[in-house]
Formats: C-alpha cells, sequence, structure tokens
C-alpha cells in the first residue's frame, strides 16, 4: 500500500519549493499572478513548476482556461479530473479536487464510488455518466471508443469534447508532477486514495466490460 503516509517527503517534498520571500522577480512576478487570480493559493504543481517561471506561467495559463473557462459545467469537469486523479493515484490533486467537486454540486457517493474504484450509480445523470466513461477509457487507453466519443461530442459538440479532451491531459501532467516531486499535501488535508506503490487505479466501466 502506499507507504509516503507519514514521511518526512510525505511533508516536504521530494525537491525544494521557491518561497515568496526568496523568488527571483521572474518568479515572484509569476507568484503574484498565480494568488490574485481564481485559484487565490500556491498549492499544487505550480510549486514545482516555478523552478521555472516561463513554464509556470504558461502552465497557469493554460490551467486557468481549462479549471474555470470551458463550456463544460463545473461539475462534470470535477467528476473527470477525479477520474484522472484515481487513476494515477495522486492524493493531492484528488484531496483538492473532491472538495472542488462537491462544491460545484457533483453528488459526494459518485466521488466515493470512484475513490474506491467502484462503478458510481449515475442514477439519471446521464451526463455525469458520459463523462465518466469518456475520462475512465482515455485515461486508462489511451483512446475513447466511438460511441464514447459521440455520446460526449452530441452533447456539448465538437468544442466540448475538444476541452474534455484537454482537461483529462492537462490534469495527467498535474498528477504525474505532484506524483514525481511528492508535492506535499496542504496543512490539515486528510484525504488519501488507498493503492499499490507501483500500480495504477483501475476504473470499471459503465459498458459492462466493453
Amino acid at each position: 500500500m502506499n507507504q509516503q503516509t507519514g514521511s518526512r517527503q510525505d511533508r516536504v517534498g521530494r525537491i525544494s519549493f521557491p518561497a515568496p520571500e526568496t523568488m527571483t522577480v521572474a518568479q515572484r512576478e509569476v507568484y503574484d499572478q498565480i494568488v490574485a487570480g481564481p485559484r487565490r493559493t500556491l498549492v499544487g504543481p505550480l510549486r514545482a513548476a516555478l523552478h521555472n517561471p516561463v513554464l509556470a506561467d504558461r502552465w497557469q495559463r493554460l490551467g486557468q482556461v481549462l479549471r474555470f473557462e470551458t463550456s463544460l459545467p463545473a461539475r462534470l469537469s470535477e467528476l473527470a479530473i477525479l477520474v484522472t486523479a484515481r487513476r494515477w493515484n495522486s492524493d493531492l490533486e484528488w484531496a483538492i479536487h473532491l472538495g472542488d467537486a462537491e462544491r460545484a454540486g457533483l453528488d459526494r457517493a459518485i466521488c466515493d464510488a470512484i475513490g474506491a474504484c467502484g462503478l458510481p450509480d449515475f442514477g439519471t445523470d446521464v451526463e455525469a455518466r458520459d463523462v465518466y466513461e469518456f475520462a475512465s477509457e482515455l485515461v486508462q487507453r489511451g483512446d475513447v471508443g466511438e460511441e464514447t466519443y459521440t455520446a460526449v461530442c452530441s452533447r456539448w459538440c465538437e468544442v466540448g469534447v475538444v476541452e474534455l479532451t484537454a482537461v483529462i491531459g492537462y490534469y495527467s501532467m498535474v498528477a504525474l508532477t505532484l506524483n514525481v516531486h511528492r508535492v506535499p499535501l496542504p496543512e490539515g488535508v486528510r484525504d488519501r486514495l488507498q493503492h499499490d506503490d507501483g500500480a495504477l487505479a483501475t476504473l470499471p466501466s459503465t459498458k459492462g466490460g466493453r
């Protein structure tokens, strides 16, 4: 199982993170943009990305578009992000977006099922079912089936399916960055995913294994 709990790396990370009082001018400029924007704080992968302020600047601009400025309903974007976090076993991505998903109106039972690698009961929420299937296929196969693609495209048009694909790809990059640098959970955050070290999570299909 996950052996990171309680370790020093669990508290401080695998690498150093630039602190505001010691940042270069370029780093501080990006940092100020981040905390003045809708994120309002710096707790995720941008802490590591700030080692290259140009990378961090492009990263935070792309992230702001994909997190706050797409045509997809916020609860469904958060659903796709939770599926991505679960697949890559990213505790920090999961912890942050579990709260965001609930605030956006996603049923907590759906979140809990994804966290346990079970099949959520979507009931009559067909939109959520379609986004879950799209996200779970993409992160596990690197592609989605024609039926799955068409379901999303017919509902949110071509722009929606482009945005959803980009959200999942972006948050895969986020998850891998958080994992490899051991970016620690914020103080007081306790939500963790159960997983075996080195094994990716497997998420069931809504299509009964098709």
